[in-house]
């Protein structure tokens, strides 16, 4: 999981992919965190992207990084709406605190779980690592 967050973190920008019915959706995050060995991202309750997830909670994530290999995570996204998970994500992505803050009502933190996550290069082997 460390590795999979360290990849993430280095590509900064990684696109999330939910369903709206039968219609795929995508879109870029970059605030992860890890707490209580658990792989977390953020969004906002308001968002579509939130009322997409607790519909269908199977996502996808996909990153490419400077060094011309890309990552594609498999997962369920489970909500939890512990104030202490919110304040962690927000204190490891401050630049999120100007937008949101753990006791608002809209800050939400998913973490993944039965997760895949499959790094692939154009000259190796793909790496699959599973948390």
């Amino acid at each position: 999981m460390r590795e999979v967050y360290e990849y993430l973190k280095k590509c900064g920008t990684f696109y999330l992919a939910t369903t709206e019915g039968d219609q795929p959706r995508v879109r870029p995050f970059g605030a992860i965190d890890i707490f209580e060995d658990k792989f977390y991202f953020q969004t906002g309750r308001i968002k579509d992207v939130f009322k997409q997830l607790i519909k269908n909670p199977k996502i996808e994530i996909c990153g490419m990084s400077k060094d011309g290999t890309w990552i594609r995570i498999e997962a369920n996204a489970i909500s939890d709406d512990r104030i202490e998970a919110k304040q962690h994500m927000l204190d490891e992505n401050p630049s999120l605190k100007s937008r949101y803050a753990a006791d608002d009502g809209n800050t939400e933190v998913l973490y993944l779980q039965d997760a895949t996550a499959t790094i692939y290069s154009y000259t190796g082997e793909p790496k699959v690592i599973k948390f």
